[in-house]
């Protein structure tokens, strides 16, 4: 894939006009409140993954509408944490199984990975999480489901689901540092929780968004062709005369939105030949994100993989870095 978007120099300056709606901390605040207030209690299970180094237990917590959402709680077996990792899953992935453990367990931090409700249909990656709540007429995946109405969309759900994660990982390591990370939707999901967080007091020590999606819809759904944005308008090609209401709805979950409101220091990355997650939509959140202790790393000729692993290592040093230590 060849450079397509604005070129770099550009981009460090891209500030975009996303509108948002005048409603929308209000929004936000009585689903958050909602969600709350159907709260069950948290389950915690122990599994046996056959690992030795590592000690893993299945939790389940209440999402949106009390729903129950499921996830991986990872630990060192020795039980000492440095910090605590809350990451949210790229599209179409699941939790996937328990002994998967990765590089942040191996660290030394707590790993609570979050199930994507209505996701896990990736092969390598199941998930364990239902979506109950329907849809009207929706493009195939999950980009449209509920698009007519903010209080319908798919991803009001799971961005409270988020933020019950995060919630949920504070009870399980008090007082620990906190950090919050995903890639492509999970980096949207990072954004937008990481904002939300701090609207109900939950401290977050810092957030790490890697390539993250679903951030200035109105340029993504134009300048790329690729899914899960082409689902969009898919959807607006077959339902004529709907695109203010689409638009509407999408505003208020953009991630430009979220990273406005977002106060902690923040590692962001991007790779300039993203044709998923286009480049000028990554700096549409990461140049406004409400912190000025912010980086992005660049990759400049690599696409929705991005910098991989050496995105990680960076992730690493970042991280010991805010906690005053060398990984």
């Amino acid at each position: 894939m060849a450079l397509f978007d604005l070129p770099l120099e550009s981009l460090r300056d891209y500030v975009p006009d996303v509108a948002e709606p005048d409603d929308f901390d209000v929004f936000w605040s009585d689903t958050l409140a909602q969600t709350r207030d159907e709260a069950q209690r948290t389950q915690v299970e122990a599994v046996d993954t056959g690992l030795r180094l590592v000690r893993t237990s299945d939790v389940t917590f209440s999402g949106f509408g009390g729903d129950p959402i499921r996830g991986w709680w990872h630990v060192p077996a020795d039980g000492t944490l440095r910090g605590v990792v809350v990451e949210f899953l790229g599209y179409s992935g699941g939790r996937g199984l328990p002994h998967e453990v990765g590089n942040w367990v191996l660290a030394g931090y707590g790993h609570l990975v979050m199930d994507t409700r209505g996701q896990g249909w990736h092969h390598t990656r199941p998930g364990a999480t239902a979506d109950p709540h329907g849809s009207g007429p929706a493009a195939p995946g999950k980009m449209t489901h509920g698009i007519a109405d903010p209080a319908t969309y798919y991803y009001r759900r799971v961005f409270a689901d988020a933020v019950r994660a995060i919630e949920t990982a504070r009870g399980l390591a008090p007082g620990a540092p906190l950090f919050v990370t995903g890639g492509s939707q999970g980096g949207g999901i990072a954004i937008a929780a990481t904002a939300l967080a701090a609207s109900v007091d939950v401290d977050v020590t810092g957030a790490l968004p890697d390539v993250p999606f679903l951030c200035n819809f109105p340029r993504a759904t134009t300048i790329t062709d690729a899914m899960p944005y082409r689902e969009i308008a898919n959807h607006l090609a077959a339902h004529r005369g709907e695109e203010t209401q689409v638009y509407r709805t999408l505003s208020y979950f953009d991630g430009v939105a979220f990273a406005r409101r977002a106060r902690v220091p923040a590692l962001f990355s991007v790779a300039l030949m993203d044709v998923i997650c286009p480049p000028s939509t990554v700096f549409s959140a990461y140049n406004v994100w409400g912190s000025p202790d912010r980086s992005i790393e660049v990759y400049p000729f690599n696409d929705h993989e991005g910098g991989g692993q050496f995105q990680r290592r960076a992730q690493l040093d970042w991280m010991a870095a805010r906690l005053h230590e060398t990984s």
